[in-house]
């Protein structure tokens, strides 16, 4: 084949390449790095194409022509490849713009003087027929301006080299390849064009863009070249709230992002990096030992230093780096920051430290209640009513006197009572023995228990319950429920009143409801039930509603136990109506806990129904 034919047809395909490589960048073209890379290529292909035509060429007009295609290129490429490695390497980013315009300014000079070089010859000033050989048809002489775009194209080159090359010595595996590709793809027609100086007449430069397509290509398809800039990386590097250290294969230290100096300070102060990591982390022997225990696997670890007269505790891993060949090449060692964890967990021990002594507190005070206050006030109920019965007896006219200091001991007495049986049910030790009850029968003993209290304000008492309801419950707590829902209800009921207990069977449940036709339940005491506020808060008021919440409060608390639900509904003027669910059924109890004595009682006391 001919010379000239096999070169030409090689440029062609330089050709070709290079536009290949502008495609594949215009598809991620939203990357100014992308959009720089199209330009480089699309230089690159006007100067292969032009020396492809200048090569077949048979006319100095044809030459000349070739060479205005060339030039469509030649002044722009290494400018070009120059700005690109300024947005790779993140250089000079706000005044990206102004580096622009000044490194461009040659470039578009050349670009002129060369379009009119027939009127002043200062890149050409003549052509000379090559009688020689037929490659190049016509030699050159150079002009001045030639001659100054030369030496701006080798120094844009060198100093876009002089970029990469720190760079790549603190860059991650992956950038690292990408730099190679780069630097390659501008090492190869550099290089190749020296040879145009040493007595070459066949400029080999176009030949060179060849191997520059072939490498931008396997650098994208193959590193993602233009997918993730490592100024882009640097910034996810730099941002990472954890400390990282990258450590080579051979465990040196490769790079570091801020967050590990906040670490490690001692990594600020080398220069030049990759250093051995026993140089830098000399003052850590721990963390050393760790590292190298490692060995080729990963590994998860504490380490706590002393720093700005405070503690510092990490959470540590060390972790293994691959290429693409799952061959390892590195390490990475990572610090994540717990200090603020750590002492949030000594705050919290000290605070249950604390509140563990208060508790305790607490139940020495509830058993100094139990023993040294209930049982003196226990000992005043018994002593006011013997008063009472014997100046009730004696007419004595002071007696209403003593009956209202019974009533107010006997309040503080319950009051008493239910703070107790409140803290037993707290601490679980409470007794839950659920069994099944005659309703019937447990709410008439409450009725009892309550008569002679309503039967001062003349209040009439009446149940409507079925003797075949069995209800499942305990039965201390039952009565205690029954017992607190009935003496509220006595003491806002006016003399005179009425108070019903009703209950009905729905399936498995049965519904338990106290209605009274008082005063109503005030705002406060009911917007507290229904915000279920504890029954401390409901008692700081210090109204004379405040025990009847804290006996209401007591009562939800055992209904929960068993399983059920406390709510009510209060009319002001015209009453209110407290309703809880219990499990139950119609059958027969497991237990009957009322004699025939009694059962007497009761109709003697309430009277037929």
């Amino acid at each position: 084949m001919d010379t000239r034919l096999w070169m030409s047809v090689t440029l062609f395909f330089a050709t070709g390449l290079m536009l290949f490589v502008s495609f594949l960048s215009y598809q991620k073209r939203h990357l100014p790095v992308a959009k720089t890379m199209i330009l480089i290529m699309l230089s690159a292909a006007f100067y292969s194409l032009g020396y492809g035509f200048e090569v077949l060429s048979r006319t100095l007009e044809q030459v000349k022509l070739s060479l205005q295609i060339e030039y469509l290129g030649i002044p722009f490429i290494s400018t070009l490849w120059f700005f690109l490695a300024l947005q790779f390497t993140g250089t000079g980013f706000r005044y990206r713009k102004v580096l622009a315009l000044i490194l461009f300014a040659i470039p578009m000079t050349v670009f002129i003087l060369h379009l009119t070089n027939d009127w002043h010859h200062l890149v050409y000033e003549r052509y000379i027929l090559n009688t020689e050989s037929s490659i190049p048809l016509y030699t050159t002489v150079k002009g001045p301006w030639y001659k100054v775009h030369t030496v701006y194209n080798y120094s844009v080159v060198l100093c876009g080299i002089s970029l990469f090359i720190p760079m790549y010595w603190k860059a991650l595996p992956m950038v690292r390849k990408q730099i190679v590709v780069l630097l390659l793809g501008a090492v190869a027609p550099f290089l190749l064009n020296t040879f145009f100086w040493y007595g070459t007449n066949v400029d080999l430069t176009p030949f060179g863009f060849a191997i520059s397509g072939v490498a931008f290509v396997w650098g994208i398809l193959r590193f993602n070249l233009l997918r993730l800039t490592p100024l882009a990386l640097a910034k996810v590097f730099e941002t990472i709230r954890d400390g990282v250290v990258l450590l080579d294969y051979d465990d040196r230290i490769v790079s570091y992002n801020s967050a590990a100096i906040e670490v490690l300070p001692e990594l600020g102060s080398t220069k030049h990096y990759p250093v051995e990591m026993e140089k830098v982390l000399g003052n850590s022997p721990e963390l050393l030992e760790r590292i190298r225990a490692a060995g080729e696997g990963e590994e998860r670890f504490p380490f706590q230093r002393f720093q700005d007269n405070r503690n510092m505790y990490y959470n540590c891993s060390v972790s293994l780096i691959y290429d693409s060949g799952r061959i390892l090449i590195g390490r990475i060692l990572m610090f994540n920051d717990i200090t603020e964890i750590k002492e949030s967990e000594a705050r919290l021990r000290e605070n249950a430290r604390q509140l563990s002594e208060l508790n305790a507190f607490k139940d020495k005070l509830f058993t100094i209640m139990a023993h040294d206050i209930r049982d003196p006030i226990a000992l005043l109920v018994s002593l006011t009513e013997l008063l009472d019965d014997e100046l009730t007896a004696a007419d004595f006219e002071n007696a209403e006197l003593v009956r209202e200091l019974k009533g107010q001991v006997q309040s503080t007495f319950h009051l008493v009572d239910n703070l107790l049986d409140w803290y037993r049910s707290q601490k679980g030790k409470v007794a839950f023995r659920p069994l099944g009850w005659n309703l019937q029968q447990v709410v008439r003993q409450a009725l009892l228990l309550a008569g002679p209290k309503a039967a001062m304000k003349q209040i009439e008492l009446t149940e409507d319950i079925s003797e075949k309801l069995v209800v499942r419950a305990d039965k201390e707590m039952l009565d205690l429920i029954l017992r607190n829902l009935l003496s509220n209800a006595i003491k806002f009921t006016g003399v005179g009143g009425k108070i019903d207990i009703r209950a009905v069977l729905e399936g498995e449940r049965i519904i338990i409801s106290v209605t009274d036709n008082g005063a109503g339940i005030d705002e406060e005491t009911s917007e507290l039930l229904r915000l279920e506020e504890p029954f401390l808060k409901a008692m700081a008021t210090g109204n004379d509603s405040g025990d009847a919440r804290f006996g209401l409060a007591l009562t939800r608390e055992f209904v929960r136990i068993h399983g059920g639900n406390l709510w009510f509904e209060s009319e002001s003027g015209s009453g209110t109506t407290f309703s809880f669910s219990l499990s139950g059924s119609q059958g027969v109890p497991e237990r009957f806990d009322n004699s025939d004595m009694e059962e007497e009682a009761y109709e003697s006391y309430f009277g037929r129904r």
